[in-house]
């Protein structure tokens, strides 16, 4: 869509920045900003880190090696795997 927006020169100048900067064209600066913006308005929710909790699997069973995945993925769920 095209659209007439006037903005301010200390806004307009940070947005040239941002395009010297990276190398994008204008319009996809101002788009990327905009959604960033409107994602994050009062109201939304802000989104939480997604965390892995590292647990131990106990130990390998012998004869088994995880320097070999292929090798390890015959062994535990046969030739047919793929």
């Amino acid at each position: 869509m095209r659209t007439t927006l006037t903005l301010d020169e200390d806004l307009a100048s940070k947005l040239k920045a941002e395009v010297r900067r990276t190398g994008k064209p204008f319009k996809a600066i101002v788009n990327e900003y905009l959604r960033s913006g409107l994602v994050r308005r009062p109201g939304n929710k802000p989104l939480t880190a997604f965390r892995v909790k590292a647990r131990s699997l106990g130990a390998l069973r012998p004869g088994l090696s995880l320097t070999n995945v292929g090798e390890l993925l015959d062994l535990v769920e046969g030739p047919l795997h793929r």
